[in-house]
């Protein structure tokens, strides 16, 4: 892919998101023409781009939008929610576009039905057109005239403009003009409209008809107001959404996996049904079909072949309405990970710079140094002068590190601004009225955190609104206000950043995880009844565990909450959760700043060196062994008027340890989730900045290590993961 095509994919993504905020903006307030000039300087531009890379088709769709658009700039009435969802959906299109593009380097083949479905749905040329059809006209068409709509060779639809009158035309005698017209539908853009309210002056009306004439004669009648009307041949079927969502390729590809799992013989079945279902589940993301591959994940499960040709079956039967909320969220989830260019502020790359350049006369002072060395100089002055420059390079190389993280950070905002949606729509699938608000989206981290916390926390939101809000029935019988609130927030805390997700909805019902738990045999009957509050819900993040008392396309499952963990856990982060019942629930999750470089400080035990995170570490102290007293199975000691918890570090690590001084512990004290620890060592050593390597391979699921990396003399040191060593 050449540079001029990857600028305009980075371009094109942030106009894309632009254009979504306005668009989400405008549902809270249909009136505020400031968000409708973003939004049609969002469309517009997006439209210019795509001329430049000669991408017609796409031009052509975002020409329909600009349009609808530009006709609401013009007039102080409010924009619908129906062509907020058709503007929606015709970004979820560009969005896909972008990401063949991205995978391929070439203009995706194939896209003029595409472009020509969604123009169908706008009005193609007008300035001041204003509304648009809500579901498929034609369809409407068709179920208002069953035994009619074979007799037609036409289908007409005709949105007159709103002044139309002053222009001195008749839409409903021009219609009736018509030679082989077989019926007429008048259907107003908002039925709810009280009637004191209409502007008599004002022609607001929708007209569809069925004509005995073909469209083209029909066009050339109507060639007037040809940029009012839309005119479609009977035996001409138009494509369905659903089509155009699954490819023909896509298609053939299912239908394929079909034929090999009806493969007559028992041999191999069950290796048949994973290999179809693997391949069906990558066609379907592919497609932005998430919940339908999901369902197939599901049938994979029962290792039954005749459940995954089911499950694919259902895959090609399924309706737009049943996509649209998951094909939105697979296109948030797919920009970034197309985007590889990263904007950076020129004054962090200028300090860079000079930054480089001070290394470099450190480096000709060494080569200098060396040569004085070599021509006799005495031992003393090269020691000196080496302890000068080891000074000037530590602060360099510190230096650096910093400018060099700064250039990585970005805000959450990036990653914040594309949850609007999904909410809007998850929320809607379930009926429930919720009130998204976000804050601290200024908060930076790591880019690498921030691009890979999108499907996590999609995961604790659907968990929210889901789970969490009642029905509006439930919350006003308890005195809640009907429509919920879930706040997105990010914050600082030392060197961690903190991602919360809180709700105020019933909070976790912590009974039915105890039923779960024991009806799914997860733990012992009698380890369950012993389990604290804390401790029960906690199990909802267990590998498989759901509440939802059947499957849906949003729950019901079991892999949402457990991936959240993996995945945190994989940033070198951790998830808790904090529940009160009728209240509401918080989910944190406490990352890392970047997971480049970390604070370390080294101890010792049984002869081996580990790592702690420094910022974890609140003291170090030497405590007294009769202060130590055995709690159970465990130990604890009072310091500064708490009681701390104690672990020996050789003994939780299953090596042999080595007490150096039997009259007292050397203890390093912790505080990890707000609570404080205490770990016994043999000896501290020196602090450090590391660039930690997260544990992969056999070893990437290991507990208690956050990563690995490597001491100065080419020894491994292996950095533990306190909360995981307490637990």
């Amino acid at each position: 892919m050449n540079e001029f095509v990857e600028q305009f994919l980075l371009e094109a993504r942030e106009l894309i998101e632009q254009a979504t905020g306005d668009l989400l903006a405008l549902e809270q307030r249909a009136n505020d023409p400031d968000k409708i000039d973003s939004a049609f300087r969002a469309f517009h531009t997006l439209k210019g781009a795509a001329g430049i890379v000669e991408f017609e088709p796409m031009a052509r769709a975002l020409h329909a939008v600009e349009g609808v658009l530009s006709g609401f700039r013009s007039k102080a009435r409010p924009i619908s929610p129906a062509i907020i969802d058709e503007c929606l959906a015709c970004l979820d299109q560009v969005t896909r576009w972008l990401d063949d593009m991205a995978a391929t380097g070439e203009l995706p083949s194939g896209a003029d039905p595409v472009a020509d479905a969604i123009v169908q749905r706008f009005s193609t040329s007008d300035s001041d057109a204003s509304t648009l059809p809500v579901g498929d006209w034609l369809e409407r068409l068709s179920a208002g005239n069953p035994g009619r709509f074979s007799e037609a060779r036409s289908a007409l639809r005709y949105v007159p403009h709103a002044d139309a009158f002053f222009r001195g035309e008749d839409p409903l005698a021009l219609i009736e003009g018509l030679r082989g017209l077989i019926s007429i539908d008048l259907t107003l853009p908002d039925p709810a409209q009280p009637f004191d309210a209409v502007n008599p002056f004002t022609c607001a009306v929708e007209i569809i008809a069925l004509i005995n004439e073909d469209a083209e004669t029909v066009k050339r009648l109507l060639s007037e107001v040809s940029d009012q009307i839309e005119v479609h041949a009977i035996d001409a079927k138009p494509q369905a959404v659903s089509d155009l969502v699954l490819s023909p390729l896509a298609r053939s590809v299912l239908e394929a996996q079909i034929l090999l799992l009806r493969e007559p013989g028992p041999n191999g079945r069950a290796a048949r049904a994973a290999s179809a279902g693997l391949v069906s589940i990558n066609v379907l993301h592919h497609a932005g079909l998430a919940s339908a591959a999901n369902s197939i994940a599901g049938a994979l499960n029962d290792a039954d072949a005749t459940s995954v040709i089911t499950a694919i079956e259902r895959a090609l039967q399924r309706k737009t309405d049943n996509v649209s909320s998951e094909r939105s969220e697979t296109a948030r989830t797919a920009s970034p990970a197309a985007a590889r260019v990263l904007r950076v502020d020129t004054a962090r790359i200028d300090t860079l710079v000079n930054l480089t350049g001070e290394l470099t006369v450190v480096k000709n002072a060494l080569g200098h140094l060396a040569k004085q060395a070599q021509d006799g100089l005495d031992a003393k002055g090269v020691t000196a002068s080496l302890r000068n420059l080891q000074t000037q390079l530590d602060r360099l190389v510190g230096e650096i590190q910093g400018a060099i993280l700064r250039i990585r950070v970005l805000p959450m905002r990036q990653m914040f601004q594309r949850f609007p949606r999904p909410v809007r729509e998850i929320s809607a699938s379930v009926s429930k009225s919720i009130q998204f608000v976000i804050e601290g989206d200024d908060t930076e981290a790591d880019t690498a955190i921030v691009e890979s916390l999108f499907e996590p926390l999609l995961h604790v939101l659907r968990n929210a609104i889901d789970h969490g809000i009642e029905d509006s029935a439930q919350r006003m019988a308890s005195g809640k206000p009907s429509t919920a609130t879930i706040v997105l927030r990010a914050f600082r805390e030392l060197d961690n950043v903190i991602v919360e997700v809180e709700d105020d909805g019933g909070g976790v019902d912590v009974d039915r995880v105890r039923e779960v738990a024991a009806a799914r045999g997860l733990v012992a009957a009698d380890t369950l009844a012993g389990m604290t509050e804390a401790d029960v819900i906690d199990l909802i993040f267990a590998s498989g565990f759901s509440t939802a008392r059947e499957v849906t396309d949003l729950s019901g499952r079991g892999v949402g909450m457990d991936a959240v963990r993996t995945a945190v856990g994989r940033l070198g982060g951790r998830v808790s959760i904090a529940s009160r019942p009728k209240i509401g629930t918080v989910i944190r999750l406490t990352l890392p700043f970047t997971v480049m470089m970390t604070h370390v400080m080294t101890v010792e035990a049984a002869g081996q060196v580990f790592g702690l995170p420094l910022d974890v570490i609140v003291e170090t102290a030497m405590i007294p062994r009769n202060l130590i007293v055995p709690i159970g199975a465990a130990a604890a000691f009072t310091w500064r008027d708490r009681t701390v918890p104690l672990v020996s570090l050789a003994a939780s690590l299953g090596l042999s340890s080595y007490i150096a001084d039997v009259g007292q512990a050397r203890v390093v004290v912790t505080s990890t989730g707000g609570q404080l620890g205490a770990i016994e060592v043999e000896r501290l050593g020196g602090r450090m900045d590391v660039m930690l390597k997260p544990m992969d391979g056999l070893l990437g699921g290991m507990k208690g290590v956050a990563g690995t990396t490597l001491l100065g003399d080419g020894r491994v040191l292996i950095v533990l993961d306190v909360q995981e060593l307490f637990n």
